[in-house]
């Protein structure tokens, strides 16, 4: 599934072509996806204009005049397809949504397995909206802190990767960068997420703002059928350090026979990569 980098990379995307535009045509190609679509999205949107973007953790906002919000949420095959005024675009199957500004800008949402999926909410709630209302801080806001990390792992005893993949405990991580920050920290992801607290705390928090800004720089990961909103893939996938690579030599390490290199194993039904000789 897309995570933070992604999500965060398709909403810039999206955001710097579409702001300031005036929705004039929307094309509703089925009812349903991982949800029901709102009865008269397109009546809703068509005539709007488009005010700004924003992003909560995994999901996308879209806010329009009138004082309601479009929600986006990729799911794990969703993307969205962006054409430039007067580009010819072709056909592709499981294209869902399709919305076109009054200026010829073209974006389409395209789902293969429907696990993604729209809603239109109002903006002043947007915090109550049942997909957004547990979820916990913004990693890259200066609000996330140590303190706050601390405070959200007191007393649990869950592993510190089960933990991070909670989105109620920081929002928009996923397997991919909480396996990247915790190998960044130096800290096992078996480790009993109530002992990380203090140094402990401060390294994770600064390792998890480090890598989603590298990514976000990069473009995000392209893993299987994810692109960025104008088809071009992210390339932070070739900088990952533990991510996929069970077997490899651990750059921080020696070699045989003092590290045998990265370990892959299952937590939580989710492959976990890390270093076992550097990470504690």
């Amino acid at each position: 599934m897309p995570e933070l980098p992604e999500v965060e990379t398709v909403m810039r995307g999206l955001a710097a072509r579409l702001e300031g535009e005036r929705i004039a045509r929307v094309a509703v190609n089925r009812a349903d996806l991982r949800w029901t679509l709102p009865p008269g999205l397109d009546r809703a949107l068509v005539g709007r204009r488009v005010l700004g973007f924003a992003r909560r953790g995994k999901y996308i906002l879209m806010r329009i005049e009138g004082g309601r919000t479009l929600l986006w949420h990729l799911g794990m095959s969703g993307r969205v397809r962006l054409a430039a005024p007067g580009e010819r675009v072709e056909p592709v199957p499981h294209e869902h949504v399709v919305i076109e500004t009054g200026s010829g800008w073209r974006v389409g949402f395209v789902d293969p397995r429907r696990f993604g999926g729209l809603d239109l909410i109002e903006t002043d709630s947007e915090a109550a909206h049942p997909r957004l209302a547990r979820l916990g801080p913004e990693p890259l806001d200066d609000a996330f802190t140590p303190a706050v990390l601390s405070a959200a792992l007191k007393g649990r005893r869950t592993s510190i990767k089960a933990a991070l993949m909670d989105q109620a405990t920081v929002a928009g991580l996923g397997n991919i960068y909480v396996c990247e920050a915790l190998f960044r920290a130096g800290i096992s992801p078996r480790r009993s997420a109530h002992t990380v607290a203090g140094a402990r705390a401060a390294r994770l928090v600064a390792a998890i703002k480090a890598t989603l800004a590298e990514a976000i720089a990069a473009g995000g990961s392209s893993l299987r059928d994810w692109r960025q909103a104008n088809g071009e893939l992210g390339y932070f996938q070739h900088a990952w350090k533990v991510y996929g690579r069970a077997g490899e030599p651990c750059e921080r390490c020696p070699g045989p026979p003092r590290c045998r290199g990265i370990k892959v194993e299952v937590q939580g039904a989710r492959s976990t990569f890390y270093c076992p000789r550097t990470q504690r």
